[in-house]
């Protein structure tokens, strides 16, 4: 699929909005809208949704379009069918049809989950935390909320209290690689690349770590500069022609924010010396 195609952003911290903003969760087993996230893998068609062409998730989204509309309150077509309509850049439709699955199962966790991210990824994060939050069950809770409540607190600037919402997932849940790699990408919004990369490594060493951690630690070798340990990493998860091509991304958009910070930079010197 086009790779890096939510992320027209130049810095550092703007990839990690731009991933954050996909809701970087396994929230209830959903995917989400960026390549470069975590959580736990969707499946249509028994597929990996995350590692699918455009013209793939077009398919996809036509054949699960079909039997959503024969069974709109099909819970797991419904979400399948979000999924896939973030997945290829319909975050509109896919909280459309989020919504109305929320108000058929107003009670239920992944249903209240799924709907949480939608609104994360359309950028509605206080309705977002609130839906996350109802799906929670204080008395039991479910690690995967307790992660997705950090990632929309970690895109309210609301860092601490994201990363101890992780570490408390955590406990829930020892070495869950999409928590981790959760934890490692608050980093990246923070602008530590090196801490980022130690959660992101140990995320990725866990048997069960999926495409989309191995895919966020590529992101974050390729922001330090490493484009070809970076390529070499996503090339385990991608055709080489998409590694490629996140790559070349990168290494445009890293450029581009030099040159910013140079223009920049110079203003300053200008303005100082006519101050002088």
């Amino acid at each position: 699929m086009p790779t890096l195609r939510t992320m027209k952003v130049s810095s550092a911290r703007g990839v990690a909005t731009a991933l954050t903003l996909a809701l970087a969760v396994g929230l209830a087993g959903c995917s989400s809208v960026s390549k470069f996230t975590t959580g736990s893998i969707s499946r249509s068609g028994g597929r990996s949704v995350d590692t699918m062409s455009s013209g793939e998730l077009h398919s996809a989204a036509a054949s699960l379009g079909q039997a959503y509309a024969r069974n709109p309150t099909d819970k797991g077509t419904a979400i399948r069918f979000a999924t896939v309509l973030q997945m290829g850049g319909d975050a509109d439709q896919s909280l459309a049809v989020m919504r109305k699955l929320a108000i058929a199962y107003p009670k239920d966790r992944d249903v209240l989950a799924a709907y949480g991210k939608a609104l994360a990824a359309n950028g509605q994060l206080e309705p977002a935390l609130e839906a996350v939050r109802r799906a929670q069950t204080p008395e039991y809770p479910d690690w995967k909320l307790v992660s997705a409540e950090g990632a929309i607190l970690d895109q309210l600037g609301q860092k601490e209290d994201a990363r101890q919402l992780y570490r408390k997932a955590l406990e829930l849940k020892p070495n869950e690689p999409s928590v981790l790699s959760n934890l490692g990408m608050s980093y990246v919004l923070e602008g530590d690349l090196r801490m980022a990369e130690t959660y992101l490594r140990t995320a990725a060493q866990q048997p069960n770590a999926d495409s989309r951690v191995r895919q966020n630690l590529a992101l974050v070798v390729g922001l330090q500069g490493r484009f070809d340990e970076a390529e070499k990493i996503a090339s385990q998860e991608l055709s080489p022609d998409q590694a490629q091509a996140n790559v070349a991304y990168l290494r445009q958009m890293l450029s581009q924010q030099n040159s910013w910070n140079q223009l920049k930079a110079q203003d300053k010197q200008q303005q100082t010396a006519a101050a002088n």
